[in-house]
């Protein structure tokens, strides 16, 4: 079948004159599906790949946000049941029992704690024996409600959100006492929810998002937004209780795509639910949908102009040989093939840039009206979402080069750097992490500390995993790291970093920079060490390790002024 093709393109023996303008509509329309076809299907392949990627991306912030508020709710509420089992422990049944006693108990815990509403002593009987607050209950009996029954089994208790006498929403949190005689007496206090509106404000979500408490059975413990009041019932489908965070696409009951993420709580029977509609979640894939139809029918346009225009020159061309040079037809068809093929290819070549062309364009355009327009919010991360464009477009021309270049060797690139200056790089790339765990950072450079020739990337690379490692090392929230840089005695530089974490036992030190040798387990490969060992020591360098198990460890790296002749040689900063 193309052999056919190919001699009822080129083969142009006596036929009526029209075979032109049929030649042409071959050609026109062949090229427009080699072309069209692969550009189509990568247009859609990318598009998935983007959008799924992109959930991805969504939810697990969306998941990381149930953890931590969730761990927020079952904190304060543990942190309320712990004082209330203070109080039981610290006073004696005699003294809960005296009222002057229980009130100056609930004044304290007013003043040093937030919610407390009243405290009780119930009896064994369920008669509440002392109280103190703003109702009239004593001598109400609960023996036959649940907080006091299931207080009496499991020791403590934290009920649902409910009413009750007092007519606004508030939880009940319950302690049991155990006398010497084996009678179980119950402490009880009443705590506001209006603390659970204040932990919600404060997650910060974005605008048409929803957060609410549910138990459950899909009962409102605290007010929704969109879906209902506290005590009714949620309309939503919501994921079953689990306490690890969970989320499935839905739609409400106003028909709108939603993200529903759910997480339960092992301390009382509430799940945090967080809804964002898909609308927001996905705006910049519609942003980037937009983008990239407008690019696709931009090169289409540009595809179809090319195509039309050369074939109009080569049908031309090939008219022109049959009328004039028949007598050589063959060696013109030839020159003429060859003509083609080599202006299809660089045509093709050109087109293959446009997209990064225009990509790199746009995002300077970008780059410079947020620049010149007036701050809103926000303003700093699009700045540096568009940053991040042309920095992609510079990578993918990097990965061209790389790709072009697979089978030889490629050498490291030698020029000036300060090293204090990627040291503040690494520590960017890994303020989000250094922040969600909470790590102390001291970062002792010398200011006078004198540039060196050496590999950036290398360098970079070394400094990122000696602190990732350093990082996994330490503890959250006590963690501390030093980065110190000198001028060492042998006209080189010095970096130390220094942590306090678990240390690494004399067995084993020898053998860190071994490949393949780690002791993260299933979390590391063992390459970290090993790659880093091989890098300083191509630029000319040495690196040390001095660890104390249970104290710390200090990784130290000496490079020299200038690498050694042979890596000179292979990229020689003063050429």
């Amino acid at each position: 079948m193309f052999k056919k093709l190919i001699n009822f393109i080129f083969l142009l023996d006596e036929r009526p004159i029209n075979r032109y303008k049929s030649l042409n509509r071959n050609i026109v329309i062949i090229m427009l599906l080699i072309t069209i076809i692969p550009l189509t299907c990568m247009v859609i392949i990318n598009n998935f790949q983007f959008k799924t990627h992109l959930r991805d991306q969504i939810m697990d912030p969306l998941y990381s946000m149930a953890e931590k508020s969730r761990h927020t709710f079952e904190l304060f509420m543990d942190q309320q049941l712990s004082i209330i089992r203070f109080i039981s422990n610290t006073y004696s049944l005699a003294n809960l029992g005296n009222e002057l006693t229980i009130q100056k108990i609930l004044t304290s815990l007013k003043k040093e704690h937030y919610g407390f509403v009243d405290i009780g002593l119930i009896d064994p009987k369920g008669d509440l024996v002392s109280y103190a607050g703003p109702y009239s209950l004593l001598g109400k009996n609960y023996s036959q409600q649940t907080a006091f029954q299931e207080t009496r089994v499991k020791g403590q208790y934290i009920s649902n959100v409910f009413l009750g006498h007092r007519k606004y929403p508030h939880i009940v949190i319950a302690v049991e006492i155990v006398k010497n005689d084996g009678q179980s007496w119950v402490l009880r206090a009443t705590v506001d929810t209006s603390f659970f509106d204040k932990l919600i404000s404060g997650m910060g979500l974005e605008r048409n998002s929803d957060v609410f408490l549910v138990n459950s059975k899909g009962i409102f413990q605290t007010n929704s937004l969109y879906y209902g009041d506290t005590l009714e019932k949620c309309p939503l489908e919501l994921p079953g209780k689990s306490f690890k965070s969970q989320g499935i696409e839905t739609k409400d009951n106003k028909n709108q795509d939603i993200i529903i993420v759910s997480a339960g709580f092992a301390i009382a029977d509430y799940i945090l639910v967080i809804i964002q509609p898909q609308s927001v979640a996905l705006k910049s894939w519609h942003a980037l949908k937009t983008k990239m139809g407008i690019i696709f029918f931009i090169s289409l346009a540009i595809i179809l102009f090319t195509i039309i225009k050369m074939t109009g020159i080569l049908i031309k061309r090939i008219k022109t040989s049959d009328e004039h040079r028949e007598n050589v037809l063959t060696e013109l068809q030839h020159a003429q093939k060859l003509s083609s093929i080599g202006r299809l290819a660089a045509g093709i070549a050109h087109e293959i840039n446009n997209p990064l062309a225009i990509i790199n364009e746009k995002a300077g355009l970008m780059m410079d009206l947020i620049d010149l327009s007036k701050d809103f919010d926000q303003k700093s991360k699009f700045h540096e979402l568009t940053l991040s464009i042309t920095t992609s477009v510079d990578r993918c021309r990097k990965i061209t080069h790389r790709l072009l270049g697979f089978s030889k060797r490629i050498d490291f690139k030698i020029e000036p750097i300060q090293i204090n200056t990627i040291i503040h790089e690494v520590i960017e790339f890994l303020e989000k992490d250094i922040f969600y765990r909470r790590l102390e950072i001291n970062l002792n450079l010398s200011d006078t500390l004198k540039p060196i020739f050496s590999d950036h990337g290398q360098i970079q690379q070394v400094l990122l995993n000696l602190l990732t490692n350093a990082f996994a090392a330490v503890q959250d929230g006590l963690g501390r790291v030093e980065i110190k840089t000198t001028n060492h005695e042998n006209k080189g530089i010095s970096i130390k970093i220094t942590d306090n974490g678990c240390g690494i036992p004399k067995k084993i030190i020898e053998n860190i920079f071994d490949p393949f040798f780690t002791t993260k387990k299933e979390k590391g490969t063992g390459l970290g060490l090993s790659i880093s060992y091989g890098i300083i020591t191509k630029l000319g360098g040495e690196i040390f390790v001095d660890s104390k198990l249970g104290e710390g460890s200090i990784f130290t790296i000496i490079l020299p002024e200038k690498p050694n002749e042979m890596e000179i040689k292979n990229g020689n900063p003063e050429n």
